[in-house]
């Protein structure tokens, strides 16, 4: 099993969340906490990198569907870093692809 991690910095006016390892019923509550950190601070602007991530499940995908409805009440948006196909088809089989702008790389989305 991956160690979860999240680790944030900035790229421009964005705000760019790494997540590494695993988002489960295990640790989607933290994922959730730091993004709500994240808005409640300020950052209305969010990339969410997950291309270090092995496994995402419904509740990962619940944090993040949370975030961009509370983000969007701030004018804001969440982009999305999705590099391993196995991650995308998530989205892709729950429709999400349509709902996030999903990128390849970091500098992609910010730019």
């Amino acid at each position: 099993m991956a160690e979860f991690v999240l680790d944030d910095g900035k790229a421009g006016d964005w705000t760019v969340l790494t997540v590494a390892g695993e988002v489960d019923l295990a640790t989607a509550p933290a994922f959730r906490e730091r993004l709500v950190e994240l808005i409640a601070g300020g950052d209305h602007h969010l990339v969410v990198d997950l291309s270090a991530t092995d496994f995402l499940d419904s509740t990962g995908l619940g944090a993040i569907v949370t975030a961009l409805k509370r983000i969007r009440g701030h004018g804001g948006d969440i982009r999305l870093v999705i590099a391993h196909d196995r991650i995308r088809k998530v989205f892709e089989i729950t429709s999400l692809d349509r709902v996030f702008t999903i990128f390849d790389s970091v500098d992609a989305a910010v730019a």
